[in-house]
């Protein structure tokens, strides 16, 4: 997993409430096993016509957000279906931070396990820096975990709170298989303590045959 020290990108507005997963990513999508490759089919339904061109009235479609890393949006993001391809989704659009004021759990822990910071802000702050993206071209914010911020260049510093633990994963780049594999000197330990017979060996689920 990629680590999240800190970045500083464009910033796209989602200005939508209660924006759920299965927009995020529509269930006819959910076919692939890798976990690339869904960036194209993102906000599918907002973003584009029945005829499979880009609908320009869709905020994410304008020009001047191309390129952006940084969603910004509005209360309860990711509600819905707990379908972790949401964050793929994300991430394969090119989006590495979301800001809003509330998330909906299973996706806010989604988040953390692939990569994805997901920012939680005061509503007078995001309605700052929406207003801000959308007025003005090219804005860009700093998320600096580490230091627990989010800053413009224009004056806007505001301090998020993150568990100490999800901040460490996050800056170490670790998901659940490297953590696990953090104690892989310890496991190969443990191992070579068993008796031969038992290396290696894997156990019957019960009701098996």
């Amino acid at each position: 997993m990629q680590p999240f020290r800190q970045e500083t990108g464009i910033v796209a507005p989602l200005d939508r409430v209660d924006v759920d997963t299965d927009q995020i990513i529509p269930k006819q999508f959910l076919k692939r096993i890798e976990r690339t490759g869904f960036g194209e089919f993102a906000f599918f339904d907002w973003r584009y016509r029945p005829d499979g061109s880009l609908d320009p009235s869709f905020e994410l479609n304008e020009p001047r957000y191309e390129g952006a890393s940084i969603l910004v949006s509005r209360r309860n993001f990711g509600c819905g279906s707990s379908r972790e391809h949401a964050p793929w989704a994300l991430q394969d659009f090119g989006i590495r931070a979301i800001l809003a004021p509330s998330y909906a759990d299973i996706f806010f822990n989604n988040c953390f396990k692939n990569g994805l910071l997901p920012v939680v802000l005061p509503e007078a702050v995001i309605d700052e820096i929406i207003a801000r993206a959308k007025e003005r071209p090219g804005y860009r914010v700093s998320v600096d975990l580490e230091a627990q911020t989010v800053s413009d260049e224009e004056g806007v510093i505001a301090p998020f709170d993150v568990d100490p633990y999800r901040k460490h994963l996050l800056v170490n780049g670790l998901d659940d298989i490297g953590i696990t594999l953090t104690h892989e000197s310890r496991i190969a330990a443990h191992e070579a303590r068993l008796p031969e017979r038992l290396r290696g060996l894997t156990f019957a689920v019960a009701g098996e045959h």
